[in-house]
Protein backbone atom coordinates (compact mmCIF):
# COMPACT_ATOMS: atom_id res chain seq x y z
CA UNK A 1 0.00 0.00 0.00
CA UNK A 2 1.28 3.48 -0.73
CA UNK A 3 2.47 5.60 2.22
CA UNK A 4 2.72 8.79 2.53
CA UNK A 5 6.37 10.69 3.17
CA UNK A 6 4.37 12.12 6.20
CA UNK A 7 4.12 8.25 7.24
CA UNK A 8 7.14 8.02 7.68
CA UNK A 9 7.62 11.21 9.55
CA UNK A 10 4.89 10.00 12.18
CA UNK A 11 5.81 6.36 12.79
CA UNK A 12 9.63 6.64 12.14
CA UNK A 13 11.57 9.72 12.81
CA UNK A 14 9.28 11.25 15.12
CA UNK A 15 11.01 11.41 18.62
CA UNK A 16 8.67 9.99 21.82
CA UNK A 17 6.66 12.25 23.64
CA UNK A 18 7.85 11.16 27.05
CA UNK A 19 10.94 9.60 28.46
CA UNK A 20 8.96 7.68 30.98
CA UNK A 21 10.10 4.38 32.05
CA UNK A 22 8.95 0.74 31.26
CA UNK A 23 7.03 0.67 34.49
CA UNK A 24 5.81 4.25 34.23
CA UNK A 25 4.21 3.54 30.44
CA UNK A 26 2.70 0.41 31.61
CA UNK A 27 -0.30 1.77 33.49
CA UNK A 28 -0.22 4.85 31.44
CA UNK A 29 -1.09 2.52 28.46
CA UNK A 30 -3.44 0.16 31.18
CA UNK A 31 -4.98 3.41 32.15
CA UNK A 32 -5.33 5.20 28.53
CA UNK A 33 -7.08 1.50 27.18
CA UNK A 34 -9.22 1.75 30.79
CA UNK A 35 -10.37 4.82 29.63
CA UNK A 36 -11.71 3.97 25.99
CA UNK A 37 -13.31 0.89 27.95
CA UNK A 38 -14.97 2.73 30.63
CA UNK A 39 -16.13 5.58 28.47
CA UNK A 40 -17.82 2.91 25.57
CA UNK A 41 -19.20 0.62 28.16
CA UNK A 42 -20.37 2.10 30.48
CA UNK A 43 -21.14 5.70 29.63
CA UNK A 44 -22.08 4.75 26.22
CA UNK A 45 -19.82 7.07 24.44
CA UNK A 46 -19.33 6.97 20.86
CA UNK A 47 -15.72 5.03 20.12
CA UNK A 48 -14.15 7.91 18.18
CA UNK A 49 -14.71 10.47 20.89
CA UNK A 50 -13.94 7.45 23.56
CA UNK A 51 -10.81 6.74 21.44
CA UNK A 52 -9.80 10.49 20.94
CA UNK A 53 -10.05 11.35 24.85
CA UNK A 54 -8.35 8.11 25.66
CA UNK A 55 -5.77 8.81 23.59
CA UNK A 56 -5.69 12.22 25.52
CA UNK A 57 -5.63 10.42 28.77
CA UNK A 58 -2.72 7.75 27.52
CA UNK A 59 -0.44 10.69 27.19
CA UNK A 60 -0.84 12.58 30.15
CA UNK A 61 -0.67 9.65 32.48
CA UNK A 62 2.99 9.05 30.23
CA UNK A 63 3.76 12.41 31.70
CA UNK A 64 4.03 13.81 27.95
CA UNK A 65 3.39 17.48 27.04
CA UNK A 66 -0.38 17.90 25.72
CA UNK A 67 0.61 19.93 22.79
CA UNK A 68 2.65 16.91 21.31
CA UNK A 69 -0.11 14.26 22.30
CA UNK A 70 -2.30 16.58 20.41
CA UNK A 71 0.10 16.68 17.46
CA UNK A 72 0.89 13.19 17.70
CA UNK A 73 -2.93 12.00 17.91
CA UNK A 74 -3.97 14.56 14.73
CA UNK A 75 -0.82 13.02 12.47
CA UNK A 76 -1.78 9.57 13.38
CA UNK A 77 -5.62 10.50 12.68
CA UNK A 78 -4.38 12.25 9.32
CA UNK A 79 -2.28 9.25 8.31
CA UNK A 80 -4.58 6.84 8.83
CA UNK A 81 -7.80 8.18 7.02
CA UNK A 82 -5.64 9.02 4.38
CA UNK A 83 -4.65 5.38 3.67
CA UNK A 84 -7.72 3.45 4.05
CA UNK A 85 -10.46 6.22 4.31
CA UNK A 86 -10.54 5.73 0.31
CA UNK A 87 -10.79 2.13 0.42
CA UNK A 88 -13.44 1.86 2.65
CA UNK A 89 -15.47 4.74 0.62
CA UNK A 90 -15.26 2.48 -2.40
CA UNK A 91 -15.85 -0.56 -0.93
CA UNK A 92 -18.88 0.94 0.33
CA UNK A 93 -20.63 2.54 -2.77
CA UNK A 94 -19.27 -1.39 -4.28
CA UNK A 95 -21.64 -2.91 -1.80
CA UNK A 96 -24.20 -0.06 -2.24
CA UNK A 97 -24.51 -1.26 -5.80
CA UNK A 98 -24.64 -4.77 -4.93
CA UNK A 99 -27.45 -4.42 -2.77
CA UNK A 100 -29.39 -1.81 -4.80
CA UNK A 101 -29.46 -3.38 -7.93
CA UNK A 102 -30.31 -6.93 -7.08
CA UNK A 103 -27.11 -8.62 -7.60
CA UNK A 104 -26.93 -10.20 -4.11
CA UNK A 105 -30.43 -11.15 -4.53
CA UNK A 106 -29.32 -12.76 -7.91
CA UNK A 107 -26.51 -14.07 -6.22
CA UNK A 108 -28.58 -15.76 -3.22
CA UNK A 109 -30.98 -17.82 -5.73
CA UNK A 110 -28.74 -19.01 -8.36
CA UNK A 111 -26.60 -20.53 -5.65
CA UNK A 112 -29.96 -21.59 -3.66
CA UNK A 113 -31.47 -23.03 -6.60
CA UNK A 114 -28.33 -25.53 -6.76
CA UNK A 115 -28.31 -26.57 -3.06
CA UNK A 116 -30.78 -28.31 -1.17
CA UNK A 117 -30.74 -30.61 1.74
CA UNK A 118 -27.48 -31.15 3.40
CA UNK A 119 -25.79 -28.84 1.30
CA UNK A 120 -27.44 -25.76 1.98
CA UNK A 121 -25.99 -24.67 5.25
CA UNK A 122 -22.43 -24.96 2.85
CA UNK A 123 -24.36 -23.11 0.37
CA UNK A 124 -25.13 -20.48 3.10
CA UNK A 125 -21.17 -20.13 3.60
CA UNK A 126 -20.37 -19.43 0.04
CA UNK A 127 -23.27 -16.94 -0.42
CA UNK A 128 -21.84 -14.95 2.98
CA UNK A 129 -17.96 -15.32 1.80
CA UNK A 130 -19.07 -14.16 -1.89
CA UNK A 131 -21.32 -11.38 -0.28
CA UNK A 132 -19.37 -10.77 2.47
CA UNK A 133 -16.21 -9.51 -0.08
CA UNK A 134 -17.07 -6.15 -0.42
CA UNK A 135 -19.68 -5.20 2.39
CA UNK A 136 -19.15 -4.13 6.00
CA UNK A 137 -20.44 -6.55 8.66
CA UNK A 138 -23.39 -4.83 9.80
CA UNK A 139 -24.52 -4.33 5.96
CA UNK A 140 -23.51 -7.61 5.19
CA UNK A 141 -26.05 -9.19 7.84
CA UNK A 142 -28.86 -7.25 7.04
CA UNK A 143 -28.79 -8.12 3.30
CA UNK A 144 -28.55 -11.83 4.66
CA UNK A 145 -31.36 -11.97 7.23
CA UNK A 146 -34.00 -12.01 4.76
CA UNK A 147 -32.20 -15.53 2.64
CA UNK A 148 -31.65 -16.72 6.17
CA UNK A 149 -35.09 -16.75 7.04
CA UNK A 150 -36.65 -17.60 4.54
CA UNK A 151 -34.36 -20.50 3.49
CA UNK A 152 -35.10 -21.80 6.88
CA UNK A 153 -38.76 -21.19 7.11
CA UNK A 154 -39.67 -22.56 3.24
CA UNK A 155 -37.29 -25.55 3.41
CA UNK A 156 -38.38 -26.14 7.11
CA UNK A 157 -34.56 -26.26 8.60
CA UNK A 158 -33.24 -24.85 11.73
CA UNK A 159 -32.62 -21.55 12.06
CA UNK A 160 -29.21 -21.90 13.37
CA UNK A 161 -28.43 -24.85 11.17
CA UNK A 162 -28.74 -22.19 7.98
CA UNK A 163 -27.96 -18.72 9.97
CA UNK A 164 -24.50 -19.58 11.76
CA UNK A 165 -22.94 -20.28 8.41
CA UNK A 166 -24.03 -17.01 6.65
CA UNK A 167 -22.64 -15.12 10.35
CA UNK A 168 -19.84 -17.39 10.19
CA UNK A 169 -18.61 -16.50 6.14
CA UNK A 170 -19.78 -12.55 7.22
CA UNK A 171 -17.42 -12.50 10.08
CA UNK A 172 -14.36 -14.67 9.13
CA UNK A 173 -14.22 -11.80 6.00
CA UNK A 174 -14.50 -8.95 8.26
CA UNK A 175 -12.00 -10.23 10.55
CA UNK A 176 -9.31 -11.52 7.94
CA UNK A 177 -9.86 -10.25 4.49
CA UNK A 178 -9.20 -6.78 2.95
CA UNK A 179 -10.55 -4.22 2.09
CA UNK A 180 -12.56 -4.90 5.51
CA UNK A 181 -11.44 -2.13 7.43
CA UNK A 182 -9.98 -4.00 10.55
CA UNK A 183 -7.21 -5.75 8.33
CA UNK A 184 -6.94 -2.68 6.19
CA UNK A 185 -5.51 -0.64 9.30
CA UNK A 186 -3.34 -3.90 10.47
CA UNK A 187 -1.67 -4.11 7.06
CA UNK A 188 -1.18 -0.48 7.14
CA UNK A 189 0.28 -0.15 10.42
CA UNK A 190 2.78 -3.32 10.64
CA UNK A 191 3.64 -2.01 7.01
CA UNK A 192 2.71 -5.74 5.85
CA UNK A 193 2.09 -6.91 1.89
CA UNK A 194 -1.59 -6.22 1.15
CA UNK A 195 -1.19 -8.95 -1.30
CA UNK A 196 0.12 -11.34 0.64
CA UNK A 197 -1.67 -10.92 3.30
CA UNK A 198 -4.86 -11.28 1.40
CA UNK A 199 -3.67 -14.45 0.15
CA UNK A 200 -2.94 -16.07 3.55
CA UNK A 201 -6.15 -14.66 5.03
CA UNK A 202 -7.93 -17.08 2.01
CA UNK A 203 -5.88 -19.62 3.01
CA UNK A 204 -6.07 -19.57 6.75
CA UNK A 205 -10.03 -18.51 5.84
CA UNK A 206 -11.51 -21.57 4.08
CA UNK A 207 -10.91 -23.79 7.17
CA UNK A 208 -11.97 -21.46 9.78
CA UNK A 209 -15.08 -20.94 8.51
CA UNK A 210 -15.90 -24.29 7.39
CA UNK A 211 -15.16 -25.54 11.43
CA UNK A 212 -17.28 -22.46 13.03
CA UNK A 213 -20.16 -22.64 10.13
CA UNK A 214 -21.11 -26.02 8.71
CA UNK A 215 -19.87 -28.12 11.29
CA UNK A 216 -20.56 -25.99 14.29
CA UNK A 217 -23.90 -25.31 13.01
CA UNK A 218 -25.17 -29.06 13.69
CA UNK A 219 -24.11 -27.96 17.52
CA UNK A 220 -25.59 -25.07 17.73
CA UNK A 221 -28.58 -25.77 16.25
CA UNK A 222 -28.93 -28.72 18.70
CA UNK A 223 -28.12 -26.10 21.73
CA UNK A 224 -30.90 -23.95 20.23
CA UNK A 225 -33.96 -24.98 18.21
CA UNK A 226 -36.20 -21.80 17.32
CA UNK A 227 -38.34 -21.20 14.35
CA UNK A 228 -37.69 -18.51 12.06
CA UNK A 229 -39.33 -15.26 13.21
CA UNK A 230 -42.07 -13.81 10.49
CA UNK A 231 -41.30 -10.53 11.75
CA UNK A 232 -38.09 -9.99 10.79
CA UNK A 233 -38.26 -11.28 6.82
CA UNK A 234 -37.83 -7.86 5.73
CA UNK A 235 -38.72 -7.18 1.66
CA UNK A 236 -35.63 -7.83 -0.76
CA UNK A 237 -33.98 -4.83 -2.79
CA UNK A 238 -34.74 -6.96 -5.77
CA UNK A 239 -38.60 -7.31 -5.53
CA UNK A 240 -39.21 -3.58 -6.25
CA UNK A 241 -37.11 -3.72 -9.78
CA UNK A 242 -38.13 -4.84 -13.47
CA UNK A 243 -34.79 -6.35 -13.94
CA UNK A 244 -31.40 -7.35 -11.87
CA UNK A 245 -27.65 -7.96 -13.15
CA UNK A 246 -26.87 -11.35 -14.22
CA UNK A 247 -24.73 -13.89 -11.91
CA UNK A 248 -21.53 -14.03 -13.50
CA UNK A 249 -21.41 -10.21 -14.45
CA UNK A 250 -22.42 -9.85 -10.50
CA UNK A 251 -19.69 -12.34 -9.58
CA UNK A 252 -16.79 -11.35 -11.71
CA UNK A 253 -17.34 -7.64 -10.56
CA UNK A 254 -17.57 -8.70 -6.78
CA UNK A 255 -14.30 -10.86 -7.27
CA UNK A 256 -12.07 -7.93 -10.00
CA UNK A 257 -10.34 -6.43 -6.99
CA UNK A 258 -9.62 -9.68 -4.99
CA UNK A 259 -8.00 -11.10 -8.15
CA UNK A 260 -6.25 -7.75 -9.05
CA UNK A 261 -4.77 -7.94 -5.78
CA UNK A 262 -3.67 -11.72 -6.20
CA UNK A 263 -2.42 -10.90 -9.13
CA UNK A 264 0.07 -8.27 -7.93
CA UNK A 265 0.88 -10.65 -4.71
CA UNK A 266 1.86 -13.62 -7.38
CA UNK A 267 3.73 -11.12 -9.77
CA UNK A 268 5.83 -9.78 -6.87
CA UNK A 269 6.61 -13.39 -5.84
CA UNK A 270 7.34 -14.48 -9.75
CA UNK A 271 9.30 -11.73 -11.20
CA UNK A 272 10.71 -10.16 -7.92
CA UNK A 273 12.31 -7.27 -9.67
CA UNK A 274 10.64 -3.64 -8.80
CA UNK A 275 11.76 -2.35 -12.49
CA UNK A 276 10.59 -4.81 -14.90
CA UNK A 277 7.46 -3.52 -16.47
CA UNK A 278 4.98 -6.37 -15.60
CA UNK A 279 5.67 -5.28 -11.92
CA UNK A 280 5.37 -1.93 -12.56
CA UNK A 281 1.61 -2.79 -13.79
CA UNK A 282 0.53 -4.64 -11.74
CA UNK A 283 2.12 -2.68 -8.94
CA UNK A 284 -0.41 -0.11 -10.19
CA UNK A 285 -3.41 -2.69 -11.24
CA UNK A 286 -3.18 -4.30 -7.86
CA UNK A 287 -2.56 -1.69 -5.76
CA UNK A 288 -5.80 -1.82 -3.70
CA UNK A 289 -6.87 1.81 -4.57
CA UNK A 290 -7.08 1.09 -8.60
CA UNK A 291 -8.05 -2.13 -7.92
CA UNK A 292 -11.21 -1.22 -5.70
CA UNK A 293 -11.77 1.64 -8.01
CA UNK A 294 -11.94 -0.40 -10.99
CA UNK A 295 -14.86 -2.59 -9.65
CA UNK A 296 -16.76 0.25 -8.54
CA UNK A 297 -16.76 1.49 -12.33
CA UNK A 298 -17.29 -2.03 -13.69
CA UNK A 299 -19.96 -2.09 -11.40
CA UNK A 300 -21.88 0.81 -12.41
CA UNK A 301 -22.45 -0.41 -15.61
CA UNK A 302 -22.59 -4.58 -14.48
CA UNK A 303 -24.59 -3.65 -11.51
CA UNK A 304 -26.35 -0.38 -12.08
CA UNK A 305 -26.86 0.11 -15.68
CA UNK A 306 -27.25 -4.02 -15.82
CA UNK A 307 -30.53 -3.22 -13.40
CA UNK A 308 -32.06 -0.12 -15.22
CA UNK A 309 -30.61 2.10 -13.00
CA UNK A 310 -30.23 5.76 -15.07
CA UNK A 311 -26.92 7.91 -14.55
CA UNK A 312 -29.19 9.67 -11.53
CA UNK A 313 -30.30 6.61 -9.95
CA UNK A 314 -26.94 5.85 -9.92
CA UNK A 315 -25.62 9.00 -8.66
CA UNK A 316 -28.23 8.62 -5.85
CA UNK A 317 -26.97 5.24 -5.24
CA UNK A 318 -23.47 6.36 -4.72
CA UNK A 319 -24.38 9.38 -2.47
CA UNK A 320 -26.47 7.03 -0.20
CA UNK A 321 -23.48 4.92 0.31
CA UNK A 322 -21.23 7.22 1.62
CA UNK A 323 -23.21 8.87 4.60
CA UNK A 324 -23.10 5.94 6.89
CA UNK A 325 -19.73 5.33 6.74
CA UNK A 326 -19.03 8.92 8.23
CA UNK A 327 -19.09 7.30 11.64
CA UNK A 328 -16.63 4.59 10.76
CA UNK A 329 -14.10 6.25 8.73
CA UNK A 330 -13.89 8.43 11.91
CA UNK A 331 -13.58 4.99 14.38
CA UNK A 332 -10.72 4.05 12.11
CA UNK A 333 -9.41 7.64 11.98
CA UNK A 334 -9.05 7.94 15.64
CA UNK A 335 -7.56 4.31 15.94
CA UNK A 336 -5.13 5.49 14.19
CA UNK A 337 -4.56 8.45 16.28
CA UNK A 338 -4.20 6.49 19.77
CA UNK A 339 -2.09 4.13 17.91
CA UNK A 340 0.32 6.95 17.02
CA UNK A 341 0.15 8.64 20.32
CA UNK A 342 1.04 4.62 21.75
CA UNK A 343 3.72 4.62 19.08
CA UNK A 344 5.22 8.26 19.76
CA UNK A 345 4.80 8.02 23.45
CA UNK A 346 7.13 4.93 23.87
CA UNK A 347 5.36 2.02 23.92
CA UNK A 348 5.73 0.24 20.96
CA UNK A 349 9.41 0.37 21.87
CA UNK A 350 8.87 -0.80 25.79
CA UNK A 351 6.81 -3.95 24.35
CA UNK A 352 9.89 -4.65 21.84
CA UNK A 353 12.24 -4.48 25.06
CA UNK A 354 9.77 -6.45 27.27
CA UNK A 355 9.30 -9.25 24.62
CA UNK A 356 13.07 -9.99 24.21
CA UNK A 357 12.83 -11.71 27.56
CA UNK A 358 9.72 -13.46 26.74
CA UNK A 359 9.58 -16.69 25.60
CA UNK A 360 5.98 -15.99 24.23
CA UNK A 361 5.82 -15.47 20.22
CA UNK A 362 5.14 -12.58 18.70
CA UNK A 363 2.24 -13.70 17.30
CA UNK A 364 0.54 -15.04 19.92
CA UNK A 365 1.45 -12.03 21.87
CA UNK A 366 -0.77 -9.95 19.07
CA UNK A 367 -3.31 -12.41 19.60
CA UNK A 368 -3.34 -12.10 22.82
CA UNK A 369 -3.64 -8.17 23.32
CA UNK A 370 -6.20 -8.67 20.59
CA UNK A 371 -8.21 -10.54 22.83
CA UNK A 372 -8.18 -8.82 26.16
CA UNK A 373 -9.45 -5.40 24.07
CA UNK A 374 -11.99 -6.77 22.04
CA UNK A 375 -13.30 -8.71 25.19
CA UNK A 376 -13.02 -4.94 26.58
CA UNK A 377 -14.30 -3.06 24.33
CA UNK A 378 -16.86 -5.13 22.67
CA UNK A 379 -15.46 -3.29 19.13
CA UNK A 380 -13.24 -6.09 16.69
CA UNK A 381 -12.27 -2.66 14.60
CA UNK A 382 -11.19 -1.10 17.52
CA UNK A 383 -9.52 -4.18 19.04
CA UNK A 384 -7.22 -4.26 15.59
CA UNK A 385 -6.81 -0.61 15.61
CA UNK A 386 -5.32 -0.66 19.26
CA UNK A 387 -3.92 -4.27 19.04
CA UNK A 388 -1.64 -3.31 15.63
CA UNK A 389 -0.85 0.02 17.02
CA UNK A 390 0.76 -1.90 20.29
CA UNK A 391 2.76 -4.78 18.63
CA UNK A 392 3.62 -2.80 15.57
CA UNK A 393 7.54 -2.58 16.49
CA UNK A 394 7.69 -6.66 16.53
CA UNK A 395 6.91 -6.90 13.03
CA UNK A 396 10.24 -4.83 12.22
CA UNK A 397 12.75 -7.77 11.70
CA UNK A 398 9.95 -10.48 10.07
CA UNK A 399 9.63 -11.63 6.46
CA UNK A 400 6.75 -10.46 4.24
CA UNK A 401 5.11 -13.49 5.11
CA UNK A 402 5.61 -13.23 8.77
CA UNK A 403 5.02 -9.85 8.57
CA UNK A 404 1.04 -10.65 7.06
CA UNK A 405 0.67 -13.58 9.49
CA UNK A 406 1.01 -10.96 12.32
CA UNK A 407 -1.81 -9.19 10.87
CA UNK A 408 -3.78 -12.17 10.54
CA UNK A 409 -3.44 -12.75 14.08
CA UNK A 410 -4.33 -9.68 15.14
CA UNK A 411 -7.72 -10.13 13.17
CA UNK A 412 -8.56 -13.41 14.44
CA UNK A 413 -7.74 -12.08 18.46
CA UNK A 414 -10.18 -9.58 17.20
CA UNK A 415 -12.98 -11.49 17.02
CA UNK A 416 -12.95 -13.35 20.23
CA UNK A 417 -16.13 -14.22 22.02
CA UNK A 418 -18.09 -11.24 20.95
CA UNK A 419 -20.64 -10.43 23.93
CA UNK A 420 -23.47 -7.46 25.45
CA UNK A 421 -20.76 -5.02 24.58
CA UNK A 422 -20.59 -5.57 21.10
CA UNK A 423 -23.43 -4.14 18.61
CA UNK A 424 -22.93 -7.44 16.53
CA UNK A 425 -24.38 -9.53 19.31
CA UNK A 426 -27.29 -7.64 19.89
CA UNK A 427 -27.81 -7.36 15.93
CA UNK A 428 -27.89 -11.21 16.05
CA UNK A 429 -29.85 -11.26 19.00
CA UNK A 430 -33.33 -9.45 17.82
CA UNK A 431 -33.03 -10.36 13.87
CA UNK A 432 -32.63 -14.02 14.72
CA UNK A 433 -35.46 -13.26 17.83
CA UNK A 434 -32.96 -15.31 20.72
CA UNK A 435 -32.92 -14.98 24.36
CA UNK A 436 -29.34 -13.20 25.88
CA UNK A 437 -28.72 -16.99 26.74
CA UNK A 438 -29.10 -18.12 23.26
CA UNK A 439 -27.05 -15.53 21.53
CA UNK A 440 -24.12 -16.72 24.22
CA UNK A 441 -24.67 -20.38 23.10
CA UNK A 442 -24.85 -19.77 19.25
CA UNK A 443 -23.22 -15.90 18.04
CA UNK A 444 -20.77 -15.93 21.16
CA UNK A 445 -19.25 -19.44 20.67
CA UNK A 446 -19.38 -19.53 16.95
CA UNK A 447 -16.77 -15.71 17.46
CA UNK A 448 -14.61 -17.78 19.79
CA UNK A 449 -14.32 -20.56 17.44
CA UNK A 450 -13.13 -18.44 14.66
CA UNK A 451 -11.03 -16.68 16.59
CA UNK A 452 -8.99 -19.82 17.95
CA UNK A 453 -9.43 -21.69 15.05
CA UNK A 454 -8.01 -18.54 13.00
CA UNK A 455 -5.62 -18.06 15.45
CA UNK A 456 -4.05 -21.53 15.26
CA UNK A 457 -3.86 -21.67 12.00
CA UNK A 458 -1.27 -19.12 11.96
CA UNK A 459 0.69 -20.11 14.27
CA UNK A 460 0.73 -23.38 12.27
CA UNK A 461 1.46 -21.60 8.82
CA UNK A 462 4.16 -19.67 11.09
CA UNK A 463 5.96 -22.59 11.22
CA UNK A 464 6.31 -23.63 7.82
CA UNK A 465 6.57 -20.69 5.70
Amino acid sequence: MTRLSVEMLAADTVEPITSAGHAHLGIAVLAGIAVIVLLITQFKLHAFLALTIGSLALGAFAGAPLDKTITSFTTGLGVTVAGVGVLIALGAILGKLLADSGGADQIVDTILAKAGGRAMPWAMVLIASVIGLPLFFEVGIVLLIPVVLMVAKRGNYSLMRIGIPALAGLSVMHGLIPPHPGPLVAIDAVKANLGITLALGVLVAIPTVIIAGPLFSKVAARWVDVPAPDRMIPTRASEDLDKRPGFGATLATMLLPVVLMLSKALVDIIVDDPTHMVQRVFDVVGSPLIALLAAVIVGMFTLGRAAGFTKDRISTTVEKSLAPIAGILLIVGAGGGFKATLIDSGVGQMILDISKDWSIPALLLAWLIAVAIRLATGSATVATISAAGLVAPLAADMSTAHTSLLVLAIGAGSLFFSHVNDAGFWLVKEYFGLSVGQTVKTWSVMETIISVVAGGLVLLLSLVI
